[in-house]
């Protein structure tokens, strides 16, 4: 792997401080940079949030932005998927390509009809869930299951880890 990924992760208004550092520190396993997008629901120096992303912060690639603008201003990503349960496109079957930015809600909000009434339909990815029961995934557990097939598409695992 080199030394960073191309693929981002995107969370926008996370609220859970344990979810942001445990996706902090899978981005810092996996050398992909995190965008952290609007009011967060915690501070960033929280204890809980450095808890979860144990002593990896100074591995992870940390960018705030203040909103989504800024952050398609300042960052301008390749192409951007979008993970929500209304989505319709399973996520193993988007075509992951370097430069992309991966995006996700806030736990309790996802990203909302509102932040997706503009987003193209084949932006959409879906993560499958086949328990009607359950609403949805851990916020974390969904990066991770949308970051490592992006990984993996964009052929990040063809070299050996750490070279």
């Amino acid at each position: 792997m080199s030394d960073r990924t191309a693929i981002q992760i995107v969370l926008v208004q996370p609220e859970i401080p344990q979810n942001t550092g445990s996706i902090a520190r899978t981005c810092a396993a996996t050398a992909t940079d995190l965008h952290l997008v609007g009011k967060l629901g915690f501070e960033i120096s929280e204890k809980r949030v450095r808890r979860a992303g144990l002593d990896y912060w100074p591995y992870v690639r940390l960018q705030q932005h203040p909103s989504w603008d800024e952050y398609l201003e300042h960052v301008r990503p390749k192409r951007l998927w979008y993970f929500s349960k209304y989505a319709s496109l399973p996520y193993h079957q988007a075509d992951f390509k370097p430069g992309d930015a991966l995006v996700f809600g806030s736990e309790t909000k996802g990203l909302g009809q509102d932040f997706l009434k503009n987003v193209p339909p084949q932006s959409l990815l879906l993560i499958p869930i086949f328990c009607p029961q359950v609403r949805s995934l851990n916020l974390s557990n969904a990066v991770s299951i949308g970051l490592y097939e992006a990984l993996r598409q964009t052929g990040a695992f063809d070299s050996k880890p750490g070279t």
